[in-house]
């Protein structure tokens, strides 16, 4: 299993609607070919110094291995349209790709 989580900060003043096509299109990325599973959430608000509620969104994806993130990234128009519609809608975007740890 590969994760790919993503957390998006969005830019101020977007429009409800926006924001709902962004949230619509996130969802949209767990049609991706190699896609396994896809969670789109927010922060919790969690009142703890070391949780960090500042960005807006966040995109966990699953996948069998590195191979299918691979083909994600670099081959799956849904991946690259959503980066081309959206790319304006965010100021930052921070990314943590991880694999289960085996005992």
């Amino acid at each position: 299993m590969f994760y790919h989580c993503v957390h998006f900060w969005l830019v101020e003043g977007l429009a409800e609607d926006q924001r709902r096509d962004f949230v619509q299109a996130l969802h949209g990325l767990g049609e991706c070919e190699t896609v396994r599973s896809c969670r789109v959430a927010r922060p919790a608000g969690t009142p703890r110094d070391v949780v960090d509620n500042s960005y807006d969104y966040q995109l966990l994806l699953s996948f069998d291995d590195v191979t299918g993130q691979d083909v994600y990234q670099d081959s799956d128009p849904r991946h690259h349209k959503f980066i081309e519609d959206f790319k304006t809608f965010w100021t930052r975007v921070l990314i943590y790709d991880s694999v289960p740890v085996e005992d």
